[in-house]
């Protein structure tokens, strides 16, 4: 029972940083229809800006925090501006294509910018470990940290698609864009904030990656990346709550996985999950079936 415990909070960590990232997949694929494969390579470069900002500024976490959001929200909306925008009216595979580039570009540029070494990220917090019921369940201080500031990213987000203005045109713009622009809503203003809030969600992701696992390199977003698109799939991508549910779903499977079988195991069943639900229910958990007309 201890064991399954203690898996369960390891899987909601890890499921609570997968969530964010595929937050930034399923909005984008909303609006645009894309599948954002550069994705996970912002939220590299919001973790190396929080490791740069706590190191050699000596910020602390929320100033590192919050650094990181708005370097990669720039990166990102620049990304849409400079590769997805010219590519709009072009055909998906042209887009698709061009994501897969950006993603190499960002991958490879942070090997020759950075080096490929790992690094170690500060340890902004001094662990502590808290038990309850006589030990049974067990947390730590950097758990409790990932787990409100998940918690807190999810709801803002939620209040920004329900409650404002731009939220309302972010649902607009993923119903029918041309509707959407013939009722005077600005849709390239609108996929660019789109794609803001989803880097920046990536960048609180790779922050607190590297705050848990004290270590990254210009590769760290391949896996999480594909692992957080499964995860938007899972749920149903273009569905908010479908990626928040699906990301805590394969961070508890992953931890199951690994507690009661292997970690070498975990990556095949990530990926067998992805093959299942495609095969069973390709809209995913919160999709409906949609009938196109012809």
């Amino acid at each position: 029972m201890k064991t399954f415990i203690e898996q369960l909070i390891n899987g909601l960590s890890l499921g609570s940083i997968y969530a964010l990232i595929a937050l930034g997949y399923t909005m984008v694929y909303g609006i645009m229809k894309l599948i954002n494969f550069a994705h996970g390579d912002i939220y590299m470069v919001g973790a190396f800006t929080g490791f740069f900002a706590s190191t050699y500024f000596h910020l602390g976490f929320i100033p590192s925090l919050l650094l990181a959001m708005l370097v990669s929200l720039l990166l990102g909306v620049t990304i849409e501006r400079v590769a997805y925008r010219p590519l709009r009216d072009k055909s998906k595979i042209s887009i698709l294509i061009t994501a897969i580039g950006v993603s190499l570009l960002l991958e490879n540029g942070g090997i020759i910018i950075l080096s490929p070494q790992v690094r170690t990220y500060p340890q902004i917090f001094q662990q502590h470990m808290y038990s309850f019921f006589n030990g049974i369940i067990t947390i730590s201080n950097q758990q409790i940290v990932i787990f409100v500031v998940s918690i807190i990213m999810m709801v803002g987000l939620q209040i920004i698609i329900y409650k404002t203005k731009i939220g309302k045109a972010m649902r607009a713009v993923s119903t029918d864009p041309d509707a959407a622009r013939l009722m005077g809503v600005n849709v390239d203003r609108t996929v660019s904030f789109t794609f803001a809030i989803g880097s920046a969600l990536a960048a609180v992701a790779g922050v607190l990656v590297g705050i848990y696992y004290n270590s990254i390199d210009p590769l760290m977003g391949i896996m999480p990346g594909l692992k957080a698109f499964i995860a938007a799939v899972l749920g149903g991508i273009g569905i908010i709550p479908g990626a928040m549910v699906g990301g805590l779903l394969m961070g508890v499977i992953e931890a199951l996985v690994s507690g009661y079988g292997s970690s070498l195991y975990r990556d095949g069943v990530s990926f067998a999950i992805l093959i299942i639900i495609l095969l069973i229910k390709p809209t995913g958990l919160f999709g409906k079936n949609v009938r196109e007309k012809v």
